[in-house]
């Protein structure tokens, strides 16, 4: 019992086993093994290594965004001459990284709170029983008092009288000078898995270059400042157009970096995309075009509560920062390597079912890769007392000379040595 246990020991540890394998010699099945092998090296070096980059691991960035707005706004509405600054055109005016820029409006001055009859096409009325007083409407302007007005044929309201009329939209728009405000961008990224910080003031981005540089994709790309009317057309959009009812219009601030190179090379890149306008004609088959809100300036006149109303057409700014850090990994690289060798697998498993069932020898390629247990014969042989393994050398000589061809592509060229003869 003690030589058993110490043989099986001793068998474990200081044997090896190795898979049975077949040489082949047949043209085609060379070739096509050869072939995808190929491939799957195209793939791994190719794809794997030099476009994905599985040599090396990842991160994304932590990032924060503030912006500032310049620039002085200028109309003249019936002899009214006014001059716009940031603080109001700009929605909201904290600097964050989504805002509005306010170019056309719609001003209502003077509102106090009373009755007065809705707007004209409204609600209209022909008498008092088709105004339901204390109930409100989806599109009203407040609460209905039960009296129809006959001067207007429209229902009388609780409000902030007079009422907004929006029916006619200023155009061109009020505020086209817009086009010339600009933009500051200050972007900062942290890559905590590298421990790298970066910002878009990038070496050579110092005070003097931002005092006098505007940004332009082919002579000033790093430049942080930004022509609105240059971020319209970057973006695919008519500034008129976009102008006149507003838009939506995504700024992409592209952290790619490599971090097996110098640092300075991890710079940003500026992408303008047009989210939401009027960039062609279609657009004006919209059930809703454009972006709008209104905003309320409220004050006291003679003790009496007032409101000055401003319903804004603007050009919405989203500012989106994406990022991707890469740096060599050897765990990265080790796990592409290992899978692209078990990928090479896929040459073997192909050429055995091409020879196992396509070629029309099949049947000896079959006697060549796989021993098969005759349980009488075994029996015969245990009988007998021979050794299985002449058996199996016999029964697998014999078929080896009943499959012999001329044919250079077939088994001809197929050999199986047995070593284990008795």
């Amino acid at each position: 019992m003690k030589n058993q246990i110490s043989g099986a020991l001793s068998n474990f540890f200081f044997e090896y086993e190795t898979p049975r394998q077949v040489l082949v010699r047949n043209r085609r099945v060379g070739v096509v093994c050869r072939l995808i092998q190929l491939g799957v090296l195209v793939y791994i070096i190719g794809w794997v290594f030099i476009y994905e980059k599985g040599y090396q691991s990842t991160d994304t960035a932590v990032s924060s965004v503030f912006t500032k707005m310049k620039g002085v706004g200028y109309t003249n509405e019936s002899g009214k001459e006014r001059v716009w600054d940031v603080s109001d055109y700009v929605f909201p005016s904290q600097g964050d990284s989504s805002f509005v820029v306010m170019t056309n409006y719609i001003l209502t001055e003077g509102q106090q709170m009373g009755k007065c009859p809705e707007l004209e096409g409204r609600h209209s009325c022909e008498s008092n029983a088709d105004c339901e007083g204390g109930s409100f409407k989806r599109t009203g302007h407040g609460q209905m008092t039960g009296v129809c007005v006959n001067t207007t044929k429209t229902c009388e309201v609780l409000a902030w009288c007079p009422v907004e009329d929006d029916h006619t939209i200023p155009n061109p728009a009020l505020l086209m000078s817009a086009e010339n405000y600009t933009l500051f961008i200050k972007n900062s990224v942290t890559f905590p898995i590298f421990g790298v910080t970066r910002s878009n003031l990038v070496e050579g981005i110092d005070a003097g270059y931002i005092s006098k540089c505007l940004y332009d994709p082919d002579t000033a790309p790093l430049c942080p400042i930004f022509r609105l009317g240059d971020i319209v057309s970057l973006s695919g959009f008519n500034f008129g157009k976009i102008a006149h009812e507003g838009g939506a219009i995504g700024i992409v601030v592209d952290w790619t970096c490599n971090f097996d190179l110098d640092l300075k090379y991890c710079i940003p890149q500026y992408n303008f995309h047009g989210l939401y306008g009027n960039p062609d004609e279609t657009d004006q088959t919209r059930a809703s075009m454009g972006y709008n809100f209104r905003y309320a300036k409220h004050y006291l006149e003679n003790s009496i509560p007032k409101r000055t109303l401003l319903k804004v057409f603007g050009i919405r700014i989203d500012i989106i920062v994406q990022s991707m850090a890469r740096k060599f990994d050897i765990i990265p690289t080790l796990t592409a390597i290992g899978s692209g060798v078990g990928i090479f697998g896929v040459a073997t498993v192909v050429c055995d079912l091409v020879l196992l069932y396509l070629l029309p020898k099949r049947e000896f390629y079959k006697n060549m890769k796989f021993k098969y247990t005759d349980t009488q014969v075994q029996h015969d042989s245990e009988t007998l007392g021979l050794d299985k393994s002449i058996n199996y050398t016999f029964e697998a000589n014999a078929r080896q000379v009943q499959g012999q061809s001329n044919d250079p592509d077939s088994e001809a060229g197929s050999i199986e040595t047995e070593v284990s003869k008795k």
